[in-house]
């Protein structure tokens, strides 16, 4: 089964138990600011899953695009990638438990679908714990889904692993969300594919309890089913939700290389080509520096044409250090220098009748890695030939070591601010310092790592673990102060499409319980008077007690009612649009948007603009708050 033939199958037969698809949302979210990248599909449904009314339905599809970052030293093993897509399905308060595990069984097993061999099949839940109850009724569900097929589905009893179907596990196992600090989480069940007794069985760390979740290879997890059942408040506290959310993520190469019985993602057809790819130019059969070239690439093709550009700040620093340890890989590889395009055509190739934004986007993706490719050229040589002179390769002398230096077999002690200096001066993030030490046989310490990152916090960049998740609060808590925030954003962007032009449109945001972050498209940094101006208008439309309406239509009426859209690509067939003022009043605004309003401008207080600066080449941000 190819990526195409998986994705209609997924989609139709959801559609089938009455969902409706919608289209992708960008990498980038825009309703959670607690993470940095999509990294599941309910990122951009958080409002809905909150109590918003989706202009689609209670029952909803998608194949979404998805970035994760946790693990990029893990990348060109079996598994591990930071750009795949998640196929999923929700019930936004309509169906529950039930219904979503029958379905999921239905979809693995029946032969008209995936045709898994039930046989195959282990299944986790939530056990229970001071937080939530064990998941009973999940386990019910599950054995009866089995007995259907002539299956007794044994629950674990802590020694039956062979013999069990069903296996309770913890809340470090079974338990998802919320994303950020606060918001939608509940138990969820996870069902794993069970590879047999002879893969990596007589190595297994954990012997006889080999069970679903072990590590060790045997068990490979094909879908999770997430019943969102709670909210998590800030003091930590589970509170039941006023409704009950299924949230469910089948990821695509995952699958697809289960069913096509590879043993490594990077056989599937969404990646196979890219890395032929690179072994054909660069006539290297390296398998594992093949797959990172192949991975950081395609993520930073669709990075960049969701409007993410190489930086040190937040994703621009995660693009960077993506693209820079995909060049050194490729230097590695010595494949050909501009090999850059010829990789992004293989990309377009697979993905552009999927995305058709990438083929849209194509230039600007081009030029942005052709930039950073020159810019890290520049600069690769010069900071290989400092580091050789902190570690001359061959090693050094125990005896006549450098100031501020200790070293013990191969582990190397020295200030992390050496580290990061290297981050500064030429541009390599602390983890590509360390990586290069590393294959000349030499480790940093951990304290030398961790002082490294702190000096990368100290200048407000990220460290390794960042992109797991970095500001408080947000759209997720779906807090007043947030919704006045995101209420404010809409007033801000037509005040500036009114001071600066029609050009300005916004390129992103991020909203907490406590400040406003806003980006847009404009050449020239703002004067002072165009900041007061824009300032001025914003609190002249909370002056005059702006009445804010929502109304559901079809996109292409909201395009001719002249609504604003944020991110064209990832609207369905049916959109909100938010309208600011009333005939008697004026009308301000009228936008494209999936977030929380408040009902009148009235309630927002005044807002006052902070700062503003650049964000990237032709962007500029602007941070406010209200008061």
């Amino acid at each position: 089964m190819n990526s195409k033939e998986l994705r209609e199958k997924y989609i139709n037969f959801f559609i089938s138990k009455g969902h409706k698809r919608i289209p992708s949302a960008s990498v980038v979210p825009e309703n959670d600011p607690t993470v940095l990248f999509t990294t599941a599909g309910m990122h951009p449904l958080v409002p809905y899953l909150l109590g918003e009314k989706h202009p689609e339905g209670a029952r909803l599809t998608s194949v979404q695009k998805c970035v994760r970052t946790g693990d990029i030293e893990d990348v060109g093993d079996s598994t591990h990638n930071t750009f795949f897509e998640m196929l999923g399905n929700w019930s936004l308060g309509d169906y529950f438990k039930e219904e979503s595990i029958r379905w999921s069984f239905e979809f693995l097993t029946d032969s008209k679908y995936l045709g898994i061999d039930p046989k195959r099949l282990k299944v986790t839940v939530f056990e229970g714990d001071e937080d939530a109850p064990k998941d009973e009724e999940s386990i019910k569900i599950w054995q009866e889904c089995f007995a259907s097929l002539g299956i007794d589905a044994q629950v674990w009893d802590g020694k039956n692993n062979e013999e069990a179907k069903i296996f309770p596990l913890p809340k470090d196992d079974n338990w998802w969300g919320p994303a950020g600090i606060t918001g939608p989480c509940g138990p969820d069940t996870e069902i794993f594919i069970d590879l047999g007794k002879s893969t990596n069985y007589d190595t297994c760390p954990n012997g006889g309890d080999c069970k679903p979740g072990c590590h060790c290879g045997r068990y490979v997890e094909i879908w999770n089913n997430v019943f969102m059942q709670y909210n998590k408040d800030a003091e930590g506290k589970f509170e039941p939700l006023s409704q009950q959310n299924v949230d469910t993520g089948m990821g695509l190469e995952r699958t697809l290389a289960m069913l096509n019985g590879f043993d490594n993602i990077y056989e599937s057809d969404v990646l196979k080509p890219i890395v032929d790819k690179v072994k054909e130019l660069s006539g290297n059969k390296d398998e594992k520096s093949a797959r990172i070239v192949a991975d950081h690439i395609r993520t930073s093709v669709f990075m960049i044409s969701d409007g993410v550009v190489p930086s040190n700040l937040e994703r621009g620093y995660i693009l960077r250090r993506l693209i820079r340890r995909a060049i050194r890989s490729a230097r590695t590889l010595l494949m050909p220098e501009k090999f850059l395009p010829t990789l992004v055509d293989v990309i377009m190739g697979i993905y552009g009748e999927e995305y058709p934004e990438l083929l849209q986007n194509k230039n600007k993706i081009v030029e942005e890695l052709e930039k950073e490719d020159e810019k890290f050229g520049k600069t690769l040589e010069n900071g290989i030939r400092e580091l050789k002179k902190l570690y001359p390769i061959g090693g050094i002398d125990p005896e006549n070591l450098p100031k501020g230096m200790e070293i013990s077999g191969n582990i190397l002690r020295i200030d992390g601010a050496v580290v990061f200096r290297f981050y500064e001066t030429y541009g390599f993030p602390i983890e590509l310092t360390q990586e290069i030490m590393k294959d000349w046989g030499v480790a940093f310490d951990e304290q030398t790592m961790q002082e490294a990152r702190e000096a990368m916090k100290r200048h407000q960049e990220l460290s390794r673990t960042a992109s797991a998740g970095m500001f408080k609060g947000g759209l997720a808590d779906s807090s007043i102060e947030t919704t006045r925030l995101h209420t404010a954003a809409h007033l801000l962007l037509q005040a500036l499409r009114l001071v600066l032009g029609d050009h300005v449109f916004q390129k992103g945001s991020n909203i907490t319980a406590e400040r406003l972050r806003f980006d847009f498209s404009h050449p020239d940094k703002m004067t002072e008077g165009e900041r007061k101006k824009v300032e001025a208008i914003v609190n002249e439309q909370i002056r005059k007690a702006l009445p804010i309406t929502c109304e559901e239509m079809n996109l292409e009426d909201a395009k001719r009612l002249g609504a604003m859209g944020v991110f064209e690509s990832k609207y369905g067939e049916k959109v909100k649009v938010y309208v600011m003022g009333d005939e008697e009043k004026g009308i301000f605004s009228k936008e494209i948007c999936g977030g929380p309003h408040v009902e009148n401008t009235s309630e927002l207080g005044h807002f006052r603009i902070k700062k503003e600066e650049s964000s990237s080449a032709g962007v500029r941000r602007i941070k406010a708050v209200l008061e």
